[in-house]
């Protein structure tokens, strides 16, 4: 079960370095656009604040990766920190941006967060 879980949240992790370089690096690529669902215009006004969200998602995704290497109790307890930070995060951006990141971001990050509870 250990190893599930740490695969879950291997991959939570991934998601939001992926997430930190389309914020950080391709705002304003069709990739990112695509993604996003915004335009050309709106992604290069507003490249300077994604690159600041990507960093914060930068850091959820360093915290979690921190929570993998870390021996327990603390992995354990800095897992359980980081996909709480990952589902209020994806809860509040789904409640004000749209809905599919709560099916993106919160909802693999209440699975993984599942899981690890499971692990005790």
């Amino acid at each position: 079960m250990k190893v599930f879980a740490d695969v879950v949240v291997a991959a939570v992790a991934f998601l939001h370095a992926y997430i930190l370089v389309l914020e950080m690096f391709l705002w304003t690529t069709p990739r990112a656009l695509k993604a996003f669902g915004t335009d050309r215009d709106f992604a290069e006004q507003t490249k300077t604040l994604a690159a600041n969200q990507g960093l914060y998602n930068g850091f959820l995704a360093a915290g979690l990766t921190w929570g993998l290497i870390a021996d327990d109790p603390v992995g354990f307890q800095v897992k359980i920190f980081f996909l709480v930070c990952v589902g209020v995060a994806g809860l509040y951006g789904a409640a004000t941006a749209s809905r599919r990141i709560l099916f993106v971001q919160t909802v693999p990050a209440l699975i993984g967060l599942a899981l690890v509870l499971l692990t005790r």
